[in-house]
């Protein structure tokens, strides 16, 4: 085969020849090949007297269920062949010579998983080949691409033993690995963005090369980090702060080398001079200081600036700094001396940017004010002359940031208006428009080669823009607050970024391009709701599209569209069969879920409707609305059957007692309410809540309503009295989603303070707090079996919890056995394992997040394609890293 597109055309024909194969018949050959010490796979299934042996070993196996009497010899014998052959075509094959994950074989790898995705047998052939890598050095390649294939068909691999394998060249973004053991595996060039190592064994790993998008998450502050800029060799970071302070990191070790104190306010600018001798920093505190970066000592203090400096730029060849002021003013000064040169005048408002063009010719600024909405403008200095040779007027609102490309020949702008726009420097003319930030950009950077702008913003999001095309490349999500700063390094592979939610974050920016594409809403996820036997979420979204997953691979069963907007209540019916869905369009609309398929389309509210809900029988319907009304309809024929009047704001809950006799709403009055299902007469009113209540949940036995509400509390309610139980309080923000486990022992919340908590309902108390959402948790929802939480969020993602606590080690040989019992034993009465915590079993989202949370670490190697040890990322998740207990028990030993 010499033509690489018929190689493409029959992988398929090839994966179609093993599909009737035995799998019992795969782990036994891994068995024979590990008992024997196979190095050539190929080479000892092609010897005769080795396919005697391998016949009979398999023929005395007592766990070969579908190996009888009547399972002829000569059937063995032809699956091991079958085997042989795939063997020995694939090893010259394209798939065991190429990274199948590239762009080259996106429809190729399109293709085959279309077709072998429901196919079984080659499903665990896959599972095989990746198998082999332990085994054969000459099939690597052809199990890194199986190893791809697994993920991208969303194929379940967690808790899977992969101990040993050796993977290369490849890509397993977003693969869920949870609770793997990958102990001893060998990654090579591997990209593992958004991967899910949560509770994975990770012992004696070689992971070199390695591509991940984000590098580190580094609390580095104790409050907002304003500024971050990088040394000309790449090689330190320097970060300024609310904390009035500006610290320098060691990019490769990610340590801190030193901490510059003096300033008596905010450092919200710092700027690395050409000769990485020096550093400017621009305060709150109207000065500017420039400091020895060898001696951490200050070099100057520039008084003349009477408001805070927002700006500080080193001139190309050092010798003067451009500083930018709250008090409409531009000040040049010389660097050595500490002098003013010259004020340049012109400016008429606040200036927020100044930067030199790399040749040295030119200072631009950026200007403008939130209080002065017709002075927005980008200005050309002569750097020579110091006289304004162009104004720029084209931003609907102030100019936040501006930055020249390496050329000196492109100028980015980003704006409070969310719009980043390039300019021709020569002529002035905007050269291109990036819309795609929902909120102001605050900062702009370009790629060394120019290729690639980044900007980022207060909607929390960095944006990577190609410059010749002007299309996106790439989101980077992570930061749960306003990104204040970003900076390339100089050789244009790293981004750093700085934000108010006091975090600095390295990103890989070759990984954080090559995404991929995922399943996922693409706004907020407003409402969640598990089917009755647990296999379905469905999911409802700011998008007007409501999505179902399957619960064990996270995988998009159908996509429900109808919805002219938000959808913001969704509900299954107690057969599973049909889903109500409530949205800002103002209609109810019936899905049958067999077919994905409207049924119905159910008319009367005049306004968004907030919340609906099925009686426990599935005959009646309920929907609370804008309106101020609550709706019962009659399921099957669609028709209203009451009006309930009563609520004098919006209706934002509605849920039935599981008898169905009572049905509970919560509104924007701040009131709850009980109403008689069969009469339409409300039984009872019941106040507490100082703020608008959200959510409205009755316990299994339909003795206790929870709600949660705008004041940050949930409240317990006696259902047969109507008096208040208990007051749980604990959240930060507004309670928007309240939920009972079924056996009623357990009630979680979701909240406007991004966390999700879980209470014991009978005393009261709060059981554990689960970080890891980066925005409001609108919508928290327990599995049937209460062994899974789902929550939906305002970070377009939904997350699946593990809420039983323990860590399980799966499948481990006996040499990590023996390493892990040491961790089992006691030493002083404390077990040197960690405690099991609630981790994200599933992260369905678009953007795919690394976790790696309880993952057990031990020695080994993790270091990404610049040479950077990612040990300190696995820690910033919460890795556990055991070789400090090693070294703890020899000294007791």
């Amino acid at each position: 085969m010499n033509c690489k597109g018929e190689q493409i055309d029959d992988l398929f024909e090839l994966f179609v020849s093993v599909k009737d194969v035995d799998e019992q018949i795969f782990s036994v050959i891994i068995e024979i090949f590990r008992k024997e010490k196979i190095q050539d796979c190929i080479g000892y299934l092609s010897v005769n007297e080795n396919s005697r042996y391998n016949e009979q070993f398999i023929l005395q196996l007592e766990n070969l269920t579908l190996i009888d009497n009547e399972y002829k010899l000569n059937v063995v014998t032809n699956n091991i062949q079958i085997i042989s052959n795939f063997l020995k075509q694939i090893k010259d094959h394209d798939f065991n010579q190429n990274d199948y994950s590239t762009e080259i074989y996106l429809k190729a790898r399109q293709d085959l998983i279309q077709n072998i995705s429901h196919e079984k047998n080659i499903i665990q052939f896959l599972k095989f080949l990746v198998y082999l890598t332990t085994i054969d050095n000459r099939l690597l390649q052809c199990g890194s691409n199986s190893l791809n294939l697994l993920v991208q068909t969303k194929v379940d691999l967690t808790k899977h033993c992969f101990e040993n394998i050796k993977i290369k060249n490849t890509s397993l973004v977003g693969a869920n690995m949870l609770r793997c053991n990958l102990s001893g595996s060998e990654f090579e060039n591997v990209d593992i963005s958004g991967m899910n190592l949560n509770e994975a064994q990770l012992f004696y790993c070689k992971w070199k090369n390695l591509q991940i998008h984000e590098l580190y998450k580094l609390v580095c502050h104790d409050s907002l980090v304003y500024s971050v800029c990088f040394s000309l060799d790449g090689t330190t970071l320097a970060c300024g702060s609310e904390d009035k302070s500006i610290r320098l990191w060691d990019v490769q070790t990610v340590q801190q080398k030193g901490k510059l104190d003096g300033h008596t306010s905010g450092i919200l600018s710092v700027c690395f001079s050409s000769d990485g001798t020096s550093i400017a920093s621009g305060s709150d505190d109207k000065s500017i200081r420039i400091w020895d970066v060898m001696t951490r000592k200050k070099k100057q203090k520039l008084i003349g600036h009477n408001e805070s400096i927002n700006s500080v730029c080193f001139s190309p060849d050092g010798t003067t700094l451009a500083s930018g002021s709250g008090n409409n003013s531009i000040r040049l000064w010389d660097v050595k001396t500490g002098q003013q040169k010259a004020i340049l005048e012109g400016q008429s408002i606040c200036v927020n940017s100044v930067c030199f063009s790399p040749d040295g010719s030119i200072l631009a600024s950026g200007s403008g004010s939130s209080f002065d909405s017709e002075d927005n403008y980008i200005q050309f200095w002569d750097a020579k002359t110091r006289q304004q040779k162009i104004q720029l007027d084209c931003h609907t609102s102030y100019v936040q940031s501006v930055t020249f490309s390496h050329d000196s020949a492109t100028l980015a702008s980003g704006s409070q208006d969310g719009i980043v726009r390039l300019w021709d420097v020569k002529t002035g003319q905007q050269k291109a428009k990036f819309d795609g930030h929902s909120k102001v950009v605050l900062s702009v950077c370009f790629s060394f080669d120019g290729d690639i702008l980044a900007s980022s913003s207060a909607d929390n999001f960095i944006f990577l823009w190609d410059v010749k095309t002007g299309q996106q490349k790439a989101k980077l999500e992570g930061h749960s607050d306003t990104v204040r700063s970003i900076c390339f390094s100089p050789d244009g592979t790293t981004l750093a970024s700085g934000s108010l939610d006091k975090c600095i974050r390295l990103w890989d920016i070759n990984a954080g391009q090559q995404k991929g594409k995922f399943d996922g809403h693409i706004d907020s996820v407003l409402s969640i709701c598990f089917s009755p036997d647990g296999t379905t979420l469905a999911s409802g979204s700011g998008d007007n599209s409501i999505r179902l997953w399957n619960v064990k691979t996270g995988q998009q069963k159908a996509k429900l569209d109808g919805h002219s907007g938000t959808v913001y209540s969704i509900c299954f019916s107690p057969d599973g069969t049909t889903l109500a869905s409530g949205s800002f369009d103002k209609w109810i609309r019936l899905w049958d879920i067999n077919a994905g398929q409207q049924q119905a389309k159910l008319d009367g509210h005049s306004g968004t409707v907030y919340s609906v809900c099925f009686s426990s029988d599935g005959t009646t319907l309920a929907s609370g609305s804008y309106d101020y009304t609550i709706r019962l309809w009659d399921a099957k024929t669609g028709l209203q059957t009451f009006k309930l009047n009563g609520h004098q704001y919006q209706v934002n809950s509605v849920c039935f007692s599981p008898v169905g006799s009572i049905l509970a709403s919560g509104s924007a009055d701040r009131s709850i309410r009980f109403w008689d299902v069969k009469t339409g007469q409300q039984k009872a009113k019941l106040d507490g809540h100082s703020g608008t209540v959200y959510s409205v949940c009755f316990s299994s036995d339909g003795t206790t309503l929870a709600s949660g509400s705008g004041d940050n509390s949930i409240r317990l309610w006696n259902v047969k009295t109507g008096q208040q139980q208990a007051k749980l309080d604990g959240h930060s923000g507004s309670v928007y989603s309240v939920c009972f486990s079924s056996d009623g022992t357990t009630l979680a919340s979701g909240s406007r303070d991004n966390s999700i908590r879980l209470w014991e309902v009978k005393k009261g108390q709060l059981k554990v707090n689960l970080f890891g959402h980066d925005g409001i948790v609108y919508s928290v929802c327990l599995s049937p079996d209460n062994t899974i939480l789902a929550s939906g969020s305002y970070d377009n993602s939904i997350r699946l919890w593990d809420i039983q606590t323990r860590i399980e080690i799966y499948n481990m040989n006996k040499n990590y056995e023996d390493i892990l019992e040491q961790f089992k034993k006691t030493l002083f009465n404390k077990n040197l394992l960690p405690v099991a915590a609630h981790i994200t079993i599933l992260l369905i989202s678009r953007t795919p997040l690394f976790q790696a949370q309880g993952a057990l670490v031990l020695q080994g190697q993790f270091v990404n394609q610049q040479g950077v040890d990612l040990r300190s990322l696995l820690k910033s998740k919460g890795s556990f890293f055991l070789d400090s207990q090693i070294q703890f028990q020899c000294q007791q030993n």
